[in-house]
């Protein structure tokens, strides 16, 4: 389970990014159970499973991007692809870190793992701010409410990655990374707590339908679940599966779904504009043939042209 300030306990059940470049050096070791590696072509791939998973949230998520951008005036479509660009980014960083793609023991891993935790944090707080847009504070897409977004992001990155590669280089106490934590832990749970906490209101005060409801509460269940395997029961997962799998698979693959249930929330509290205006036309034509036939038959001698609704 997680120690207040440390990482140790954590990394002795999992492997995360920061295992690695926090904690005493006696103790920077491998998880006391892991997934199997798969040797490819002599490539040792690690975490293969979770790898599937990193491979299925990409898609996914290009698959999302694309829906979004298809309502044109849907609100918060601009504001939604930015989180869901930075979610990707996220996954893509960790692939590359997780399997070994990029080694522990390279220099660069530092530097990558320091982007790959203020990537983690941006995408966290971006999500966030979006949980704001349905309140309308500034109006969605003007560029009052996607620069805000954009640079306090650019803050929010700088801000982690500077706390992040100082502390894997020792600047700050790499065997005590409080500072660290806090961010990792403290403030991102907090910024998703806060997210779904809003996402309720705003469906209770806000909207009839109480339909997206059942999507969000769905995906915080499912993102709790994950974070509850991944820190409490990844060894007994781990040992249950004889090694094929850990809980950084399940934590993944929880995290992609809640991904997808925001997703399909967002979806069903926005309506594009368009939609209603192409049924709108589409009726009108069809009232307006209705009544010129009415007419015709009524007076079958009589040109159309000259008749008036």
């Amino acid at each position: 389970m997680a120690e207040l300030g440390r990482f140790d306990n954590i990394c002795r059940t999992i492997s995360l990014t920061v295992c690695p470049l926090v904690g005493p050096l006696d103790r920077r070791t491998v998880p006391t159970c892991y997934s199997r590696n798969v040797d490819i072509g002599g490539f040792i791939l690690l975490q293969p499973g979770t790898f599937t998973v990193y491979a299925v949230a990409l898609i996914m998520t290009i698959i999302m991007i694309y829906n979004i951008r298809m309502k044109y005036t849907a609100v918060g479509r601009k504001e939604m692809v930015m989180f869901f660009y930075l979610y990707a980014s996220t996954v893509l960083m960790e692939m590359l870190l997780i399997t070994g793609i990029i080694p522990i023991g390279s220099g660069v891993y530092p530097w990558f793992t320091a982007v790959h935790v203020a990537l983690m944090s941006t995408t966290v707080w971006c999500l966030l701010l979006n949980g704001f847009v349905g309140f309308q504070f500034a109006e969605d897409g003007t560029a009052l409410s996607l620069w805000s977004i954009r640079i306090s992001s650019v803050f929010v990155w700088g801000g982690v990655f500077a706390i992040s590669i100082l502390t894997f280089r020792g600047n700050l106490d790499s065997t005590n990374p409080v500072g660290l934590w806090i961010v990792m832990v403290v403030l991102n749970g907090a910024a998703i707590a806060v997210y779904f906490i809003l996402q309720v209101i705003l469906v209770v005060k806000t909207l009839d339908d109480r339909w997206p409801l059942g999507d969000i509460l769905i995906a915080g269940i499912s993102f709790i679940a994950g974070q509850v395997g991944l820190l409490g029961f990844s060894h007994e997962i781990c040992e249950a599966v004889t090694h094929y799998l850990d809980g950084l698979f399940f934590a993944s693959a929880a995290t992609l779904f809640s991904i997808m249930m925001v997703y399909k929330y967002w979806d069903s509290i926005t309506k594009d504009d368009l939609e209603y205006l192409v049924d709108s036309k589409s009726d009108q034509w069809e009232v307006q043939n209705a009544a010129m036939d009415e007419i015709y038959h009524k007076n079958p001698e009589k040109p159309l042209s000259s008749a008036r609704l």
